[in-house]
């Protein structure tokens, strides 16, 4: 191995880039963010004082460290506090179950579908998990069934939902652990260094309750995308950093992601939010995961799809799913398809990829 004889002579600036980091492309091809030495920090103090981080924290990483999430929610923080990180290769269950017992790790963050696995596993409750105290979620919109079971096998843990994307470093904002029941469902209140508030089509703030566009203004902003300035001038309107996300706010200030934009599904002349069809499947206790589509029907324009995966050992039947969803939904929101499968696509980092679903049952109608 080579070491430098001296140090190197290089002017860095807070303002230079750091990091690109490339999206998620769930919904279409990823983009270079360019985050900068002082976003990086800026976001690196939001994490650590809203997710309560301290040194004396046993972290594990199990996620991609191209992972924002990960890599600057978590290890960034980290590293920066001098807390002890166990890295993985990757996020398979029984590794995640293994490092956390033998290390006495007290820290973990998983996107929902990790979280799942790691219920599902047969090791989970074997294991012992009783040195974890802080547990994080975010990276996609955990289902509410979903955390209270966790919450329910895992009582000695407080949890933390962390929202935001990769253009804002990621983190944006943060349901605490004493609003995990208080706010089911929310995304909490804006980090330290940020603002945020929803916007409709013209830019104008949303009332309380009112559905609309989440924007963020922050220092964890990224300086652009790599080569897009179309896009990036797209992106700030007025300082302000466009999520592509629904969402509403309630009169405390609390944020709840609806959907994606490109989630909504457009039917029969009105939209559905996935997000609210999943979380009424979720109810059925057969059901692991599930993920709700549009798919092309020259009736309804967009007929709604669920693909779901069932508990293993359970059954599920499409008859049994639909009467469910009569039960729990609006006529018009009930799924006009129901597929049932043994796993959903989902890139490294976990997230369910919802545009390989729409390609593949694109012609289901």
């Amino acid at each position: 191995m080579a070491y430098l004889d001296a140090p190197v002579d290089a002017d860095v600036q807070a303002s230079d880039v750091a990091q690109i980091l490339y999206t998620s492309g769930t919904e279409s091809k990823p983009k270079g963010v360019m985050l900068t030495h002082e976003n990086l920090i800026a976001e690196y103090v939001s994490c650590i004082v809203d997710g309560q981080m301290a040194a004396s924290d046993i972290a594990v990483h199990a996620l991609p460290l191209y992972h924002s999430a990960q890599l600057n929610c978590f290890l960034g923080p980290s590293v920066y506090l001098g807390a002890t990180g166990i890295v993985l290769e990757q996020a398979a269950p029984q590794a995640i179950l293994e490092a956390i017992e033998t290390h006495r790790a007290t820290q973990l963050f998983c996107p929902p579908t990790v979280w799942i696995a790691l219920l599902r596993h047969p090791d989970f409750d074997t294991r012992d998990l009783s040195s974890l105290r802080k547990c994080y979620y975010g990276a996609a919109i955990m289902p509410m069934e979903v955390l209270k079971e966790l919450m329910r096998r895992l009582p000695q843990a407080q949890f933390w939902n962390f929202y935001g994307q990769t253009e804002v470093a990621p983190l944006a904002t943060v349901l605490q652990p004493e609003d995990q029941l208080r706010k089911l469902g929310s995304a909490g209140l804006p980090a330290l260094h940020v603002e945020t508030k929803i916007v409709d089509d013209e830019g104008r703030e949303a009332a309380p309750g009112e559905i609309g566009e989440i924007v963020h203004r922050t220092a964890h902003a990224m300086l652009g995308y790599l080569d897009d300035p179309e896009r990036t001038e797209a992106a700030y309107q007025d300082g302000w950093f466009h999520s592509g996300d629904l969402g509403v706010m309630d009169e405390e200030g609390y944020i709840t992601v609806i959907d994606r934009k490109k989630d909504m599904i457009k039917t029969g002349g009105v939209n559905v939010s996935s997000r609210e069809v999943e979380e009424a499947i979720y109810l059925y206790p057969a059901v692991s995961e599930v993920a709700v589509i549009g798919v092309p029907d020259s009736y309804w324009i967009e007929a709604v799809t669920a693909i779901v995966v069932p508990k293993p050992g359970a059954s599920l039947q499409p008859e049994a799913l639909l009467q469910h969803c009569r039960e729990h939904l609006a006529k018009f929101k009930v799924p006009k398809h129901f597929v049932i499968t043994e796993s959903l696509p989902r890139n490294p980092s976990g997230k369910i990829l919802k545009r390989d679903l729409r390609e593949q049952y694109q012609h289901l109608a």
